[in-house]
């Protein structure tokens, strides 16, 4: 191995290091399976360590690596293998909260834990417009830049995304119990 393989190496294990779980939690709200999100995110890598050179030309490598792990999600998909939902799991979402209840960790996890079914049930390019705009807070021209598409495509996939998740049964039954613990109303 020559000086300047090692230094392409070292230069890759350390992005790769501090970008791992960035990727993953990416991978893992595009997927909704934790084995599938760390497939997906290790063949982001993997791809992008092929192309290091121009990833390291980039002006952005975030955004030319999340543009891979989008596009291998995206032949995923094509390909014929889909997130399939964990057996009873059910729905729900985030609505307005109180700011002592936004610190409360078990209301958080219950929301997140209920709003990944509800992810999961949209439409691949939807999900993945509703991810990189408010997972990975994107901008909508990042979000274009990352699916290879649009803004006007993003604007729409993320409008049909949030419309569907707004008419989610279980989306609205997880706001109706959120406010019920923060005092909105009695039973």
């Amino acid at each position: 191995m020559t000086a300047e393989q090692s230094e392409r190496d070292a230069d890759f294990q350390g992005f790769m290091a501090s970008r791992w779980p960035r990727l993953l939690r990416t991978a893992y709200l595009l997927t909704g399976e934790q084995h599938a999100a760390e497939d997906l995110a290790q063949t982001a890598l993997e791809r992008a360590y092929v192309a290091w050179r121009r990833v390291t030309q980039a002006e952005d490598p975030d955004a030319y690596v999340r543009r891979i792990l989008v596009n291998a999600h995206t032949r995923r998909f094509r390909n014929g293998r889909r997130a399939e939902l964990p057996n009873g799991a059910t729905g729900g979402g985030q609505g307005p909260r109180q700011q002592a209840e936004a610190r409360d960790r078990i209301a958080q996890t219950d929301d997140r834990l209920a709003l990944l079914p509800a992810l999961l049930a949209l439409p691949p390019r939807q999900r993945q417009a509703v991810v990189l705009r408010y997972w990975e807070d994107l901008s909508v021209d990042e979000a274009a830049a990352a699916m290879g598409c649009s803004t006007g495509t993003i604007k729409s996939q993320t409008a049909k995304a949030l419309a569907k998740l707004r008419r989610s049964p279980a989306l609205k039954q997880q706001t109706a119990d959120t406010g019920e613990r923060a005092g909105g109303t009695e039973r």
